[in-house]
This record gives C-alpha cells, sequence and structure tokens, in this order.
C-alpha cells in the first residue's frame, strides 16, 4: 500500500493517574511466589517492566478517548466538525453496542453527516484504523479523520490475580505472566489530506501486512464461565425449592424446613454446592497467553513483513532512521530489534514505565518520542505493530 496525499496532523494522549508498580503487584501474588518457590522480582526481571499505569475505578473509556482527542485538535488547524471520519479502535469497549465512537463523537461535537465507528484487532486496531482513514482520503472521500482509542487494564489484572491466588500452580503463573505486563492509557491520531495548514505534519508513505491466523489461540482474552458457575446457576436453591414443590404439596413441607433452605442456613455440604454469585458475577473476563509461541511465531511473522515494507517502501534496512515498536516488554523488543537487524539505538520504548497498552502502546510512545525529540523532521520512520491473531502491520513515516 502506498500513499501520496496523507498527513499525520498529530496525535494526542492521556495518562491515567495510579501508578502500579511491579512490585506492587507481586506483594499481592506473595503465597503463589512462596508455594511455587518463585523469587521476589521475577516479574520485572522477566518483562523489563517496572511499572505501569491504572484508570481510577470507574473510569469511562470514552472519556480517556474524548481527552485525548481534544489535545490532537488542540497541536492542529482542524477543528472537530472537519472530522468526517473518527474510529474508536480500543480492545477496551463501553458496550458491545452501540460503537464506542458514538460516545466520543457526541462529546467532541462531530459532524452528524461523520462516518462514526468501532475497528476491533486485538493490538493493532489503531494501525488499522489509520489505515481505514487514509484509504478515505487518499480516494479524496473526506479531508480529515480521527483514531481514538482508550485501554484499562486494572479490571483484568484483578481478575487474574483472583485466579493467581487461588490456582497457585507453575501453569497458571506462566499463562498469566503476560497479562500483568498490562498498562492503561489513551491517544487519539488525527490525519487530514494536508490541506490545513500545518507543517510540522508528518507524511505517510505506505505500509505493508502479513498475517498467520493459524496461531490465533496463542493469545486469548475474553468472556468464561466455569463448569461450577453454571452448576452453581442450575442448583440454585430458589430452583432446588421449585423442584420439590412440582413433586409434592407445598403443604407438606415444613415452614420450618423452608426457612433453612436458604444458602446462609444450608449445612456446609450442600451450600458448598449452591451459588454465591448472580449471572453477571459467574460470567468473567480471562487473559491466558502463550507467551514463549507468540514470541516465536511473532518474530517469524515480523521479519516476513519486514522484507514486504521495506520492498513496497523502497527502502534499504539502514535508511530506516527510527522505529516504534508495539510496546510488549524487553524479551520482545530485544528479538525483534535483532531479528529485523534494526540497531537498539534507533528504537524509543516505554514499555518499562508504561507497559503494554495494546492499540495505545504505538501512538502514544510515538507522541512522547516526538516531545523528547527523538523523533526528528526529515527521520524515515517505521511503526512496527503485531496483535494477536497473528496480524502483523508496518507503516512508514516521513518525519
Amino acid at each position: 500500500m502506498k500513499y501520496n496525499r496523507v498527513k499525520m496532523e498529530s496525535i494526542g494522549y492521556e495518562l491515567p493517574p495510579v501508578v502500579v508498580t511491579s512490585e506492587d503487584l507481586e506483594s499481592r501474588l506473595m503465597p503463589m511466589y512462596e508455594k511455587l518457590h518463585v523469587a521476589p522480582g521475577q516479574l520485572e526481571a522477566l518483562t523489563g517492566i517496572s511499572e505501569r499505569r491504572w484508570w481510577e475505578k470507574g473510569h469511562s473509556l470514552s472519556d480517556g478517548a474524548i481527552a485525548a482527542a481534544r489535545k490532537a485538535l488542540e497541536q492542529s488547524n482542524v477543528e472537530a466538525k472537519d472530522i468526517e471520519t473518527l474510529i474508536y479502535s480500543g480492545v477496551c469497549r463501553e458496550n458491545f453496542e452501540p460503537a464506542t465512537a458514538c460516545a466520543v463523537a457526541a462529546q467532541l461535537g462531530i459532524s452528524d453527516q461523520a462516518n462514526i465507528y468501532d475497528i476491533s484487532n486485538a493490538c493493532l486496531g489503531t494501525m488499522n484504523g489509520i489505515i481505514d482513514i487514509a484509504n478515505r482520503i487518499e480516494l479524496k472521500q473526506i479531508r480529515a479523520g480521527m483514531v481514538v482509542s482508550c485501554e484499562t487494564s486494572r479490571e483484568i489484572v484483578e481478575i487474574m490475580i483472583e485466579r493467581m491466588l487461588k490456582e497457585k500452580t507453575m501453569q497458571m503463573f506462566t499463562s498469566s505472566l503476560a497479562t500483568l505486563t498490562g498498562g492503561s492509557g489513551a491517544a487519539a491520531v488525527l490525519l487530514t489530506d494536508g490541506s490545513f495548514d500545518n507543517e510540522g505534519a508528518h507524511r505517510l508513505i505506505g505500509g505493508a501486512n502479513h498475517a498467520a491466523p493459524e496461531h490465533h489461540a496463542l493469545c486469548r482474552w475474553g468472556i468464561t464461565m466455569s463448569p461450577q458457575s453454571i452448576g452453581d446457576l442450575v442448583f440454585s436453591p430458589d430452583k432446588l425449592l421449585a423442584a420439590i414443590d412440582q413433586v409434592m404439596e407445598p403443604d407438606v413441607i415444613p415452614s420450618v424446613m423452608r426457612e433453612a433452605m436458604t444458602s446462609e442456613k444450608l449445612p456446609p455440604a450442600l451450600a458448598s454446592i449452591m451459588p454465591k454469585d448472580t449471572l453477571p458475577n459467574a460470567v468473567s473476563e480471562f487473559m491466558s497467553t502463550d507467551s514463549v509461541s507468540v514470541l516465536k511465531h511473532g518474530a517469524k511473522l515480523g521479519v516476513k513483513t519486514w522484507g514486504s515494507f521495506l520492498g513496497k517502501m523502497g527502502w534499504a534496512r539502514d535508511q530506516v532512521d527510527k522505529v516504534i515498536c508495539h510496546q510488549v516488554g524487553e524479551g520482545h523488543r530485544d528479538t525483534i530489534l535483532r531479528e529485523l537487524g534494526i540497531a537498539p539505538e534507533k528504537d524509543f520504548s516505554t514499555y518499562q514505565y508504561l507497559g503494554n497498552i495494546g492499540t495505545v502502546s504505538v501512538p502514544l510512545t510515538a507522541a512522547i518520542a516526538q516531545q523528547r525529540q527523538f523523533l526528528k523532521k526529515g527521520d524515515r520512520v517505521s511503526f512496527l505493530g503485531i496483535g494477536s491473531g497473528l496480524n502483523c502491520l508496518m507503516l512508514g513515516w516521513e518525519w
């Protein structure tokens, strides 16, 4: 894919206020560490992540995206009414429907003629959104569009810590390790056709993508209901009473027995099979990652995509000045740079203090890299994205 008319005007981002260190998480996991004889400090040692950020409890995803979007607009000559496509691209969304983009558009004051929708593709969502808007601009369908995203890790990390403390096994520890790297944040990428008089805009040159969907089961985040939860729902006290009522005359059951047949008053042996939760609580999130396999197959896919990317850009490897990778952790960063033959000094990382922020990682890291003058005018910059599935997408910019 190649582009001639697409500019990135600005990137806005919002960082959550709550700082959570790896030491904080390990202190909560100490019963598991003690049982498995895991030495404290392993979380940071294995991932390179010393801290990450969380939103306050009850924080709205759309509020984070709106804050980032307003910052992106403030850095440009574009107004909200000029945006003709608004895409929300986060893994985390407020509802199955409507699109979280609608809540963002309402608060920003986006035109009622704009295209407003969500895109979901694991950690590649924002980069996919950039391509979607770039295509519209290249086809002269729109002049300006914005991709917004807000990710939150507090909830899934809390859930997984609870499960890790209940199931203190090495398999649970290794499959949950990637979950503990999760951070939170919001970002907004503003793209135009270059007609808004911004000399600081960055030109999108093109990109390349490859997929390896045979590995789709290696990293999963979803909703589950355990067999015990199903049993709890089926064999609730109310349902047990209803069954008895169907086979016996109600008057036959003494009132004292009826009063005893509640989860609070049942004998311990019987109470143990009775429900503790309602349906919404019995259904919960889960995350599981085969980190070793994801890295192995992800690196292979990255090498394949990198070859296609350089060919389509017409660049030699040493002509790439800077790279912004998806922020997973130290092992992933080091392996990818080595396999692609990229010198470490060309990379800018934020995972050490922000963790893995999913779809927000690449744009937020690029924004910070620019603020710290790591990315300079005229640089050839590559965004290197990979997401569970597996999917890989790389974009080339003239900064």
